[in-house]
């Protein structure tokens, strides 16, 4: 298992809300879903993005974009057209002052805008992020991302339109696989590209020392891993090990899985009523007491109170 199947194991959509967009020029959306991470995609015609804290983007036909924290952003024909549109959470959309009177029709399941026929579509689907584990992945990203049409291209980007207006049994997991594996496509290619200034987690996946060590310890990490070991299994001296995934991955390899191993254990400790002595066990730690004393060293708080405060 490598580091980013383990992170979008916990990215997972479910229930995810989507929506499809027909509008005519002069249009802009406002975007307030309140959702930790989202993914658009302009079925035609070009957009731009705009949101506080960054330079304005532009999206052209099959380009995909994907939003993370809760800022509203506006999606629109230009930087400066004013938002006739609002959606909010639960894909409810309301018309806004000065919109076209048949922008308040919805034109169909999960659809909105003016005519069937307008010149742009744009189309998104939203996640409910919760737990450690996705939150690694978010932080990971930047306000904003846009995947041109070509490194993304292909059946899962043209399929969307269709199914977000169909109505068939079963139709809502059709939709939430869909946008995971859109999600993956667009991850990948993203972090590919120079400019996306990619985690030191997946720029090792493709060294032969730290990839290899990264590996291991995703794998099983409630293994008593040291760093003797790690060099041995994956065929080099402790010393070359210690230096290549420092330099790579940004941290050594001990640290890494400490920090993993609490990640694993907070998103426990928020899904489960498993006791602290088997979360401990569970993500490598002898007892409770270590689980309670390496937690409290990097999130600064017990594991107790962790659980506590995330009921609350």
């Amino acid at each position: 298992m490598d580091v980013l199947d383990d992170l979008l194991t916990g990215t997972r959509a479910v229930d995810g809300v989507f929506n499809l967009g027909v509008l005519e020029p002069p249009w802009a959306l406002e975007i307030r879903e309140e959702a930790p991470l989202a993914l658009a995609t302009m079925v035609r015609g070009d957009a731009w993005i705009t949101r506080d804290g960054i330079e304005p983007l532009q999206m052209a036909t099959g380009d995909v974009a994907i939003f993370t924290g809760t800022t509203p952003y506006v999606v629109g024909d230009t930087v400066s057209t004013a938002p006739q549109l609002r959606i909010r959470p639960g894909n409810i959309c309301e018309p806004l002052p000065g919109a076209p009177i048949d922008y308040s029709e919805r034109l169909g399941l999960r659809t909105y805008g003016g005519r069937a026929s307008g010149s742009a579509m744009v189309a998104s689907g939203t996640y409910s992020v919760a737990g450690d584990v996705s939150r690694r992945l978010v932080n990971a990203l930047p306000s904003v991302l846009v995947v041109p049409a070509g490194d993304v291209a292909g059946p899962v980007m043209e399929m969307i339109a269709g199914e977000i207006r169909r109505e068939s049994p079963g139709q809502q997991s059709v939709l939430d696989r869909w946008l995971d594996l859109a999600l993956i496509i667009t991850l990948r290619a993203w972090f590919d590209r120079p400019e996306s200034q990619a985690p030191g987690w997946y720029q090792a996946q493709t060294d032969p020392v730290a990839g290899g060590a990264l590996r291991l310890l995703h794998e099983d990490p409630a293994y008593p891993w040291s760093v003797p070991e790690l060099a041995d299994r994956v065929g080099v001296s402790r010393a070359s090990l210690a230096r290549r995934f420092t330099a790579v991955v940004g941290e050594a390899p001990m640290s890494y899985l400490t920090t993993w191993r609490i990640t694993l254990a907070a998103d426990q400790l928020r899904s489960t009523q498993d006791t602290v002595e088997t979360i401990a066990r569970r993500v490598g730690y002898a007892n409770a007491f270590a689980l309670s004393v390496a937690f409290k060293r990097v999130r600064g708080t017990t594991p107790s109170a962790h659980r506590r405060q995330d009921a609350a």
